[in-house]
């Protein structure tokens, strides 16, 4: 009777163990998810800390100043922070549409939160302020990626041109088979894709306008690859013959 009330015993720290192991595997898979570390640390020193995002092309210079007393930050004394400055050394010239509406909705949203300083006067505050930072280079990051992919594959979704100016994305479609050639404009801010994007359509051939594209997207929900998902959802449903 000991015996199996043992190896009952056993059988459910198995389960148990079984379990915190799903439970961590989970746990890990949102974390790599979600993983928002976006920057790189340059340089820290008594003076100052400088981190780059987004391949270099975007520094963050921290200042500090003097030791705050009775107030530790990761074991060592910690400092107040005179000032936090960004600047970008992105070419706008040599670089891709894509990038620079990357560039551009980055320092958007640097330039709509006000003053750094006073959103973080002190050591305390730097690693939400980096987080903060991180989740928006993420995000508009993997923007660019979306508009290099549909500039390089559009044709597969009967795109006919991927154009950028300043933070308008224009795609003109067209399709022999629906007899139809639309132009749809989207304006994306630096909260993409956590909003569905503001939109207008320009009608060249066929009946395809902003009443079929507006069904569509309303389909369509925010988030992670909204704009391929768009694209793929107007090509399925609005290009694959007569309607």
């Amino acid at each position: 009777r000991e015996l199996s009330q043992m190896d009952a015993e056993d059988e459910l720290d198995l389960a148990e163990m079984e379990k915190l192991k799903n439970t961590e595997r989970a746990c890990l898979e949102i974390l790599e998810k979600y993983d928002f570390t976006e920057w790189e640390l340059m340089e820290w020193s008594e003076q100052q800390a400088v981190f780059n995002f987004l391949y270099d092309s975007v520094t963050l210079t921290v200042v500090f100043g003097p030791p705050i007393d009775d107030e530790l930050f990761a074991a060592h004394p910690s400092r107040s922070i005179m000032s936090l400055d960004f600047e970008s050394f992105l070419d706008e010239e040599q670089a891709p549409p894509s990038s620079c509406l990357v560039q551009k909705l980055i320092l958007q949203f640097i330039e709509s939160q006000g003053c750094w300083q006073k959103k973080c006067p002190k050591l305390c505050y730097l690693p939400q302020a980096l987080f903060d930072i991180s989740l928006v280079v993420n995000r508009c990051r993997i923007l660019g990626d979306e508009l290099e992919f549909l500039q390089r594959w559009g044709a597969k979704f009967q795109l006919l041109e991927t154009d950028i100016k300043d933070t308008e994305v224009k795609l003109l479609f067209s399709s022999s088979v629906a007899f139809a050639k639309f132009e749809l404009t989207l304006a994306v801010s630096h909260d993409y894709p956590s909003a569905v994007l503001p939109f207008r359509v320009q009608t060249h051939i066929g009946d395809i306008g902003e009443k079929e594209v507006a069904a569509v997207l309303s389909r369509v929900p925010a988030g992670h690859h909204y704009l391929q998902r768009a694209v793929t959802s107007i090509h399925q449903n609005l290009l694959q013959g007569p309607r």
